[in-house]
């Protein structure tokens, strides 16, 4: 029997984390906590130490960017949490009803592993909190578009940051093109003719070597070094 998913939900309408928590506990997912702000978020983290946070991005107080941030910096670990804990996670989903290009890049900048409009459907939302568990990242397709064809420009300061891309190897660099182009390991392994095995130790190590977080951020990085571009990233010949 597989550990069942601790999840809190952060969002400053009563209606809206409820009717999360229905749908999630329908699936067999637990709602560990609840919180209607940023500070109420980051203490039901501390206490309950979830797999996943739902986090709304507006509200009131301390806003959902910046909890998110404080989370996954690890400055709110405790003795009440392992350190092995803050370390991994807990990933993050961040909530919103605006679809705006200035979230998208907040919150994946923050190290969010995922961003959902709140009118997504119960079936996405919960395979969507399933697929960030698993380590994997999470865009809805509406928002990575956006962030592709009118956000993504070469930044600079981070070209120089992540310079450390002189690390991979030329396949690594190939699989990491193709993972900011939105391939599923499925489909990395069949482009590449590997086993999909062989396509997450790829992964793993890129995530490794540029010290990233997750494939959320390894998108971000992608676009931000000049690896790959808006222009090119429809092609995938």
């Amino acid at each position: 029997m597989t550990e069942q998913l601790r999840v809190v939900v952060a969002d400053d309408q009563a209606l809206v984390r409820t009717g999360f928590r229905m749908i999630l506990a329908a699936d067999g997912i637990e709602v560990v906590g609840e919180a209607a702000d940023g500070a109420q978020a980051i203490d039901a983290v501390r206490r309950t130490r979830p797999d996943v946070v739902l986090m709304d991005i507006r509200m009131p107080g301390l806003d959902g960017l910046e909890a998110t941030r404080r989370i996954l910096s690890g400055s709110v670990s405790s003795e009440n949490i392992p350190s092995e804990s803050v370390a991994g996670g807990p990933r993050v989903i961040m909530l919103t009803t605006f679809d705006l290009d200035r979230y998208v890049y907040a919150a994946l900048s923050a190290g969010a592993s995922g961003f959902l409009l709140k009118d997504v459907s119960p079936e996405h939302l919960v395979a969507a909190v399933r697929l960030v568990r698993s380590g994997d990242a999470l865009l809805a397709p509406t928002i990575t578009r956006r962030l592709i064809e009118r956000f993504a420009v070469r930044d600079e300061q981070a070209a120089i940051l992540h310079r450390d891309l002189a690390a991979l190897t030329p396949r690594e660099l190939e699989v990491l093109q193709f993972l900011a182009r939105g391939l599923s390991n499925a489909e990395l392994a069949a482009r590449f003719q590997l086993s999909e095995a062989t396509v997450k130790t790829h992964v793993a190590r890129i995530l490794a070597k540029l010290h990233l977080r997750d494939r959320a951020q390894a998108v971000v990085v992608a676009y931000e070094t000049g690896l790959v571009t808006p222009g090119s990233a429809g092609r995938a010949t």
